[in-house]
């Protein structure tokens, strides 16, 4: 009885405000993201030698953690083609503000990464009184869920994705007769993008989950297209590793094992489903029924 006071309550709540006061409300959630954000992006600014020198050029570098292990996999091997990122190559800048401006969007694009926690929860504490109880307690894990795919994501783009695009681009030749010269600003948007690209991928999961609960997607049909998956995420696999298996391999596994684990997702998310249906209509009276 108290979950439907509290569920219609929230209902005539939301109902008798107007869009301005929506705006009103979003505000303040606005300025303490923004705040967080600019702050964040202060302190990434004074950390340039770690953040671009160390992190963001480490993929480049024979010493990078992927680098050295996947050298010494293709030393026990025998497999040349998996030491990757062997020669340590230069970087110019071509523009007269092209350091500063570069330093600035580094910083900037730090302070979203690290805030992201941080504004997933101000949205969620905006939404949150529009939702019922029913609602927000199905929902209430959205931020660490949401938090946890970005992430890994991240590291996924950055120590794998990342390497093995850099040492594919940096090797690959149209003709014999151009020379790389590699623009600074060229590599780490190569980087950042590839990251924040494979971040975005691994929210797969939570976007099924969603659109399970929707209807929109259905286990059935990520079963019914797995072989087409498999095969894009096997060419995708091809085009940036090594032309050796084991590397392709490890590109693969992983996009695989996230479909997969999507497919387990919208099936709970159909018996949870099915269970309260079933629940809902046991209890109606045996006239509705019928």
């Amino acid at each position: 009885m108290d979950e439907k006071k509290e569920r219609l309550s929230d209902t005539d709540a939301d109902a008798e405000m107007t869009f301005f006061e929506h705006l009103d409300a979003l505000r303040p959630h606005l300025m303490r993201g923004i705040g967080a954000l600019l702050l964040i992006a202060v302190v990434s600014f004074f950390f340039k030698d770690i953040i671009i020198d160390h992190i963001l050029f480490g993929p480049r570098s024979p010493d990078f953690v992927t680098n050295r292990i996947l050298c010494r996999i293709g030393t026990a091997l025998h497999l040349e083609g998996l030491c990757i990122n062997q020669t340590e190559f230069s970087l110019i800048n071509t523009r007269m503000a092209g350091q500063f401006n570069l330093h600035m969007t580094v910083s900037l694009v730090t302070a979203i990464v690290l805030t992201v926690p941080y504004l997933l929860w101000e949205l969620w504490q905006f939404i949150k009184p529009a939702l019922t109880y029913y609602e927000r307690r199905k929902s209430n894990r959205f931020v660490a869920y949401v938090s946890l795919c970005f992430f890994a994501g991240m590291a996924f783009g950055y120590f794998i994705i990342a390497p093995l695009t850099v040492n594919f681009l940096t090797n690959y030749l149209a003709s014999a007769s151009i020379q790389n010269m590699i623009d600074v600003g060229s590599y780490l948007s190569t980087v950042i993008q590839v990251s924040l690209a494979c971040a975005l991928v691994f929210q797969l999961p939570v976007l099924v989950y969603f659109l399970a609960r929707m209807g929109i997607v259905s286990s059935g049909f990520m079963r019914k297209y797995r072989k087409h998956a498999i095969v894009v995420m096997a060419i995708f696999s091809a085009i940036i590793t090594p032309p050796d298996i084991f590397s392709q391999v490890l590109v693969c596994i992983p996009l695989i094992a996230l479909y997969e684990g999507s497919i387990r997702i919208a099936r709970n998310v159909e018996r949870k489903k099915e269970a309260e249906e079933a629940e809902l209509y046991g209890n109606l009276p045996e006239e509705a029924n019928s």
